[in-house]
């Protein structure tokens, strides 16, 4: 009767057990783009944007850092909130003299995109 008792108990205790899938936990390996881990200011984000290629396909190595998706700004390797493999990036101070001069810069691309870069292009979130 102890026996039945034991083997009943150590089965309910394994059905609460967590289940290891290998093909899910070996499967993720995420790469992570060139300012991983460093400041990711707007002097990081204009040396990605400028080799940013639209007409290649979006990667780490390949993400408009200016492109919002959902209201969210990527990070550091192009990721967004919410996604696997986003990590809150180290940001820079701010001031109001800084971000007007950012507002300025922002303008001036908006009027002068990438050659081939609109929504829907290879490189493109959006």
């Amino acid at each position: 009767m102890q026996l039945t008792i034991f083997a009943l108990t150590i089965a309910s205790a394994a059905a609460f057990a967590p289940v290891m899938t290998p093909s899910v936990s070996t499967s993720l390996s995420l790469s992570y783009g060139e300012y991983d881990g460093q400041m990711w200011d707007n002097d990081a984000k204009k040396i990605i944007y400028g080799k940013f290629d639209p007409m290649s396909p979006r990667g780490v190595m390949n993400f408009n850092p200016f492109e919002t998706f959902e209201g969210n700004s990527p990070d550091a390797s192009g990721y967004y909130p919410g996604e696997s493999g986003y990590k809150d990036p180290a940001r820079g101070d701010v001031s109001f003299a800084s971000m007007m001069v950012e507002r300025a810069e922002i303008e001036d691309r908006l009027a002068n995109p990438k050659a081939g870069e609109a929504p829907g292009c290879a490189g493109c979130k959006n």
